[in-house]
């Protein structure tokens, strides 16, 4: 999966301490009495290695970035210490003195397992030397205009891969700005750095992953470095002409065509190849794969668990009809360019639909059983938190059982906005004031308070949708993950919910339990022993474990590994990876919650089932079909909201 790996640190490639020095850059280069020899071959082609993975972070004689500045590094550490630190930094950093204190000093990241050649680190140590003595800075290229094709390319590359946490508008959201004068500031060379290697704070490892070419990375660097384009408005009119009512409501089943129990049915996301598959959760049938289109973000139920609602990350939804023989497409319909966020309404089951938008700035909302648009509110302008940018993400959708409103957690003016369907015009009845940069989360079991990571300020809102107030800030570590996370009565705690990190080593259990005033929205069990890097964390009613995934860590072993936790001892009771090659993630209960189904996301993926009381595999799925799986959802769990 990885070819050359990034020789830096990592973490915090586009943070600001990326595009310039932060100490001031040494007087580089020999006295004119001094002349030098021209390089040596052996130096030469490791200045090619070096800035093809280290520039990004790295320089030679012109200060730190977000690693160390690398002049005159031979003569600091010993040759052997230098070609062990390349070939196995995770381990030297864990276990050396010297490894330790680098890690600290620059954010405690886990610099990932190199893939470099015996030649290549010579060649690069070579480079150091050269370099410290003679001089070195980035010959760097201006970037070039993009006309025709290549801008058109490089603008869908960057809508379809990053304006999702950079903005439309590059203003950042759960990712950092990159306005044109800041990437220029980091210039092309770092910009291919950071796109083909990515970040382990969750950037994905375009380049190396195989998912961008050069070429495409190439064109990226250079549009980031220009003006950012304006996208196209999606209106009402245009929202409806998009529809199509695929089978009718006269040409549906009144029930069941077949026998199988639909409340245990399985959707799987094939994220990459646009599909999801539909598999029997009672005899582990593959009963069809439906095409819903490009990158799918996600796949939500209508509250009786006859519908599925598919999205991709272009905005087009999908409704598949669960009673149909075999599960087919009932309507198609798009309100966003680029949409994250979906929702049914809950205390009128399948009647409506709402989707949030990240482009353009709006939601809109459809007839739940055929996706007929109603409705189209535009987010952009005034609202009563202040101004809101030419951005407005919908971050969130939080939908609580009995109350016929939906709550809309809008990420650039920082509100949370309710918008009460049991009134006409589906507009927002109430704006109130939170944070910028919410995303995710999820309800407690009343459906009266509404939890909420904001990952760039590292807290958890608390807001009291009956009060129309925000209550709590709950401190978490680097980067809390957006997952709607798990929440289970705990021994000594009563009930609490958890929330796991992209950035950090840890689980945090706080409490949510309305009799215990003094433990309410606090923090009660700092879970260590858990790596960074997860995604997801899932529990249910019936279980004495909760599971934990991590793989967006940056090792490999640690990416594919599954960690479960006791709820009576408050501590990890086992971890184990359960494949030898690709990533490990996100966990789904049958309806019974005697199985829990985990992805193992890989080209030649797997679905592994586990019996929960034991922990003991039961099957493994391995198919043509199962390629780069991702999240699942069991139609009951999701219609009644188990996690």
């Amino acid at each position: 999966m990885r070819g050359t790996t990034v020789l830096a640190l990592l973490f915090g490639l586009l943070a600001a301490s990326c595009d310039k020095p932060t100490t001031a850059a040494p007087e580089a280069g020999p006295s004119a009495s001094a002349p030098l020899a021209p390089p040596t071959q052996t130096a030469i082609t490791g200045r090619l290695v070096f800035e093809a993975n280290c520039v990004g972070c790295h320089t030679v004689g012109e200060g730190d970035r977000t690693g160390p500045d690398l002049k005159d590094v031979g003569k600091r550490r010993q040759r052997d210490w230098l070609v062990r630190w390349i070939k196995n930094p995770a381990q030297m950093g864990e276990t050396d003195h010297i490894g330790r204190a680098i890690s600290k000093k620059y954010g405690d990241v886990i610099m990932p397992t190199l893939e470099l050649t015996d030649e290549q680190i010579e060649q690069l140590l070579a480079f150091f030397d050269d370099a410290s003595v003679r001089g070195y800075q980035v010959a760097e290229r201006a970037a070039r205009q993009l006309a025709g094709p290549d801008l058109e390319k490089a603008q869908a590359l960057f809508f379809d891969r990053c304006a999702g946490c950079h903005g439309s508008l590059r203003q950042g959201a759960s990712a950092p700005a990159i306005t044109p004068e800041r990437a220029k500031q980091i210039g092309s060379a770092s910009l291919a750095a950071t796109l083909n290697h990515g970040r382990p704070g969750g950037m994905p490892a375009w380049g190396e992953l195989g998912i961008l070419s050069a070429h495409e990375v190439d064109l990226l660097a250079n549009y980031l470095q220009l003006p950012p384009a304006t996208r196209p408005e999606l209106p009402f009119d245009a929202v409806k002409k998009a529809w199509n009512l695929v089978t009718s409501m006269a040409e549906r089943p009144k029930k069941a065509a077949h026998t199988r129990k639909t409340q245990n049915f399985f959707a799987v996301v094939l994220r990459d190849q646009g599909y999801v598959a539909i598999l029997d959760g009672d005899t582990r049938e593959r009963l069809v794969q439906v095409d819903v289109g490009f990158a799918v973000e996600l796949v939500r139920a209508s509250a009786s668990g006859r519908y599925l609602y598919a999205m991709g990350r272009d905005g087009r939804i999908t409704l598949i009809d669960l009673f149909a023989n075999p599960p087919s497409i009932a309507a198609q319909a798009r309100g966003c360019f680029d949409g994250r966020t979906l929702e049914a309404s809950r205390a009128k089951p399948d009647k409506l639909l709402i989707q949030g938008c990240y482009w353009p700035p709006q939601y809109v909302v459809f007839d739940g059983e055929t996706l007929e648009p109603l409705h189209v509110e535009g987010l952009s302008g005034d609202g009563d938190g202040g101004p809101v940018s030419g951005e407005a993400r919908v971050g969130t959708i939080l939908a609580p059982r009995g109350k016929p409103w939906w709550a809309l957690g809008l990420m650039d003016s920082g509100e949370v906005a309710l918008v009460d369907y049991d009134k006409p015009g589906y507009g927002i009845s109430t704006r109130i004031p939170a944070e910028r940069g919410m995303i995710g989360g999820g309800l407690d079991p009343s459906g009266r308070y509404a939890s909420v990571p904001t990952p760039t300020q590292n807290q958890l809102l608390v807001v009291d949708l009956g009060e129309k107030k925000q209550v709590a800030k709950v401190p978490t570590g680097k980067g809390p993950r957006p997952d709607p996370g798990a929440r289970w009565e705990d021994p000594k705690h009563g009930l609490v919910a958890a929330i796991p990190h992209l950035a950090e080593d840890k689980l945090l259990v706080y409490g949510i339990d309305q009799r215990r005033k003094n433990e309410l929205w606090k923090v009660v069990r700092e879970i260590d022993g858990v790596p960074a890097g997860a995604l997801n964390v899932r529990t249910h009613p019936k279980s004495p474990w909760v599971w934990l995934d991590s793989p967006a860590n940056p090792k490999p072993e640690l990416a594919r590994q599954i960690c479960v936790l006791s709820k009576k001892e408050g501590k990890v009771h086992k971890c184990w990876s359960p494949r030898p090659t690709g990533r490990v993630m996100h966990f789904e209960y049958n309806q019974t919650g005697s199985e829990v189904w985990v992805s193992g996301w890989d080209k030649k993926g797997a679905l592994i089932i586990y019996e929960d009381a034991t922990l003991q595999e039961v099957q493994r799925i391995e198919a043509d079909w199962v390629v780069n799986p991702m999240s699942k959802l069991n139609v009951f769990n999701a219609a009644n909201d188990v996690y």
